[in-house]
């Protein structure tokens, strides 16, 4: 069974995308069974994985609107890796279609549902915004990564986020919790981006990943070739650390089910 990660952040620009086609790809290098499902309107992370978003026959707003199975709207993109539920500006139009639906935040889990036990990981890239897509992701998902730009802001970004998780988790998604948050476009020389990052740590310890996200020309130039990081040039240090992160999350996969095991043989 799939364990599913939103990629989410409401604050715009902080590599929400970059992280989810690249953090794809990386866990998919390591022969695990990927989905990445782009819930964004941009369909950035459609573009960034080489699929032309103005040619789509179906997408996910076909699958939220119950006009597309999801299995019947999935595209196998050669160059990835892993399977894309692919998005373009149709999906706006969801917003106001799932208005006057009933159980509308659970669309993309229900959806989800029929498909889990066929991958081990899910990525939803969620839009920067919190609307009726980033409230089905977060309903959908077992945990949430947040991708953090180390800049002024930032802290006061997390707090609306971390906000809206709380209400997710009391009234729709009881398991929903945080993995962990990373630090990405990150400039060592910037003593602003050192002091953020101190924050970051101060406020959420072991919730900081390790892996840090540097800023990096080859990782911004790969979306513009339709490839992760990791395909374009898998020795930058773009895709270097996106692999880091990925061994990273697998490591705490791993330390979660021991200590599941664990408890299940004291029980």
């Amino acid at each position: 069974m799939a364990t599913v990660f939103a990629i989410a952040n409401q604050k715009g620009g902080v590599g929400k995308t970059t992280t989810s086609v690249n953090l794809a790809a990386s866990l998919a290098a390591t022969r695990r069974r990927v989905l990445l499902l782009d819930l964004d309107p941009q369909g950035n992370a459609t573009m960034g994985s080489g699929v032309d978003k103005r040619t789509l026959e179906r997408s996910s707003y076909d699958v939220l609107m119950g006009q597309s199975t999801l299995s019947e709207a999935l595209v196998k993109p050669t160059e990835s890796g892993y399977d894309l539920l692919p998005a373009n500006g149709d999906l706006t139009g969801a917003e106001v279609g799932l208005l006057e639906e009933l159980g509308r935040e659970l669309r993309l889990k229900n959806a989800l549902a029929t498909v889990r036990d066929q991958y081990d990981f899910i990525i939803i890239d969620c839009p920067p915004a919190l609307s009726m897509l980033t409230v089905n992701s977060l309903v959908a998902a077992d945990a949430v990564i947040v991708p953090t730009q180390c800049e002024y802001y930032a802290l006061e970004g997390i707090s609306a986020l971390l906000q809206t998780i709380e209400k997710i988790r009391k009234f729709l998604n009881p398991t929903l919790h945080v993995d962990g948050f990373l630090r990405t476009m990150f400039d060592p020389r910037n003593n602003l981006a050192n002091q953020v990052s101190q924050q970051l740590l101060q406020h959420f310890g072991d919730k900081v990943y390790r892996s840090i996200i540097p800023r990096n020309v080859r990782l911004a130039e790969a979306p513009s070739h339709g490839l992760p990081a990791l395909r374009y040039d898998k020795s930058s240090a773009g895709a270097v650390a996106y692999l880091a992160l990925a061994g990273e999350l697998l490591r705490r996969e791993e330390a979660a089910r021991g200590a599941n095991t664990a408890s299940g043989g004291l029980a």
